[in-house]
């Protein structure tokens, strides 16, 4: 083997990573925050847990991905640790289906059907596909398959390159010598590790193996321990990520490497144990592409079968291994309250920004509750309810600030049309939602003040607001709910109650200069009227924002006020029912 066969050899394991790489970013893309959704909605089932990590690991193809982002789902509070590590074994099992499509690389035979599926076959017409795909289509998802279609070809032509360049190692006596000596199962085990963590993908490393299959000098003595070794290095890219972490996180991440340590150490035992007494005839005998896949399929589920009645130990023995402190107790009601986003979703950003939306979902819901109790305060004035208002807006303000920055973060990622349109939106929703909270605290001063002053409004006031606070409510409730559920239908019904509410605000005015005139109401009474119905048309305001932004995003608009002028001149039946609606329901008493 020459220098440019080394040349070549490290140029396919390049080629290898890479394409790996892109394909597994191209599927993460195209399935968009569904697989976290999925991951999110785990139920205590250890075996659907198991199921889920698999089916997740096997579409991103990265049993390292899915622990990491399994340790900042229990970073943030979304899963608990409990539910991680059935989805931890479950990643495992998913990331062998990458070692059973480099597999195909052994078929062999003359039959059409059969050189048909050997990647040399079949990758080079995924790449023309996926080129044109990618050159001279525009829609974003076909993009995202024409990623997919070119990382195969990609990490296919690779592994080729691979197999070819340490093909004449099987004349050098020395390359044989080294891997004999890899048949000690201690020494495989801990060069496979090694290799696994330099390279951070069990994946990657597995192929290589199956790549050095092709010199015909790697018999299953040897290849057993080194797959046994992968599995353990895999376990670095976890625990680099949990570094920073809570303590839960740390131990999602510790689960994991116990889980790989102790299924090894335990198949090792077996299955060298019982070779000592049978001594297995294939251990001496070359191994394949195929024969590594199958025995690193069996390993992991031979794992997970074994140690998944145990799962609960593997937590308690996290759990020894990190115990809590006080500190740790005071930071888990910190994530419980704040959902801290989590840095490590950013290696997917389709995940990111999924995580993101539920941080302004909370972020809605404080901002939600401030207005309500604040309303509440202008008819019925009470200490702790004003106190609550002033904490649901620090937080809102904290959220503001959080989601605005990680929302840049994500920005700055290669994100899908549909990701960027979704930031777009929340980077326009979570300002609305934090003004209208600082009206809310704007309501809280003038019961404040009222209520320092002991004043009240006539029977006839107090009567009418009460109406105009319902259309508020209102209001509030169905953009907020549209928002959280990203219901369109529900966006477009916001902006005829806003028209109402506009009318309500102009009829409230008109009827306080003349209660003024009639000498019905003081001036001060009237100055606080005023900013009442001010911050109440204001938050309206908000809301017709947030419903706007929604239905500009979806529909491509960009001008937020073309698009009313346009509902608003044009004739438009649907929004003249709902409006000409929300006037009866909420017109004022004569």
């Amino acid at each position: 083997m020459d220098f440019f066969s080394i040349l070549t050899m490290l140029g396919g394991l390049a080629l290898f990573l890479y394409g790996m790489n892109a394909m597994g970013d191209g599927l993460a893309k195209m399935a968009g925050g569904r697989l976290e959704r999925i991951l999110e909605r785990l139920t205590s089932n250890p075996l659907k847990a198991v199921l889920l990590g698999c089916g997740v690991t096997a579409v991103i193809q990265s049993s390292s991905a899915t622990t990491v982002m399994v340790v900042g789902f229990v970073n943030s509070g979304i899963m608990k640790l409990e539910q991680a590590v059935g989805v931890i074994m479950g990643a495992n099992v998913g990331t062998t289906v990458t070692s059973w499509l480099l597999s195909l690389t052994g078929i062999e035979g003359d039959n059409f059907l059969i050189q048909l599926l050997k990647p040399t076959s079949f990758s080079p017409v995924f790449a023309l596909v996926g080129v044109i795909l990618l050159l001279f289509l525009k829609s974003e998802k076909k993009k995202d398959i024409g990623t997919i279609l070119i990382g195969f070809a990609i990490l296919m032509f690779g592994m080729e390159m691979m197999s070819g360049a340490v093909e004449p190692l099987a004349d050098v006596p020395e390359f044989t010598s080294i891997l004999t000596m890899f048949s000690n199962p201690i020494l495989g085990m801990i060069a496979g590790a090694i290799l696994t963590a330099v390279i951070q993908s069990s994946s990657a490393s597995v192929g290589i193996l199956q790549a050095l299959c092709a010199t015909g000098s790697v018999n299953f003595a040897t290849a057993i321990p080194i797959i046994m070794g992968q599995n353990i290095g895999t376990c670095v890219t976890a625990m680099i990520s949990s570094i920073g972490a809570n303590k839960n996180a740390k131990r999602a991440a510790l689960v994991h490497l116990y889980f790989n340590v102790i299924g090894t150490v335990l198949f090792m035992i077996v299955f060298y144990s019982i070779n000592a007494a049978v001594h297995f005839s294939f251990m001496g005998q070359s191994a394949n592409a195929a024969g590594i896949a199958v025995i690193h399929s069996a390993f992991n589920v031979a794992a997970t079968l074994a140690l998944l009645p145990f799962r609960k130990l593997l937590v308690k023995l996290a759990c020894l291994t990190m115990p809590d402190s006080a500190e740790d107790v005071a930071w888990e009601e910190v994530a419980k309250n704040g959902n801290v986003m989590d840095a490590r979703f950013l290696e997917k950003p389709a995940f990111a920004v999924q995580q993101a939306k539920h941080a302004a979902v909370d972020m809605a819901e404080f901002s939600k509750q401030a207005v309500f109790a604040a309303m509440d305060l202008l008819m019925e004035y009470d200490e702790k309810k004003a106190e609550l208002v002033q904490e649901l807006e620090q937080k809102v303000d904290r959220y503001d600030d959080e989601i605005g920055t990680y929302l840049m973060q994500i920005s700055a990622k290669q994100i899908s049309r549909e990701d960027s349109q979704t930031v777009a939106m929340l980077l326009h929703s979570i300002g609305d939602f934090e003004r209208i909270s600082d009206h809310a605290v704007n309501l809280l001063e003038v019961a404040q003040q009222m209520q320092k002053k002991e004043g009240k409004f006539s029977k006839k006031a107090v009567e009418e607001l009460k109406i105009y606070e319902d259309a508020v409510r209102e209001i509030v409730s169905m953009s907020y709910h549209a928002f959280e559920e990203g219901d369109l239908q529900e966006a477009v019904m916001v902006e005829p109650l806003e028209e109402v509410i506009d009318y309500l605000d102009k009829e409230e005015k008109k009827r306080h200069m003349k209660r003024l005139r009639k000498e019905k109401c003081t001036i001060e009474l009237g100055f606080c009227l005023s900013d009442i119905t001010m911050n109440l048309e204001r938050i309206a305001d908000h809301c017709s924002n947030i419903a706007v932004y929604m239905i500009q995003i979806s529909e491509d608009m960009l001008e937020t006020h073309e698009y009313l002028d346009q509902v608003k001149q044009e004739e438009n039946e649907s929004f003249d029912v709902m409006y000409h609606g929300y006037r009866e329901k909420y017109a004022l008493p004569d």
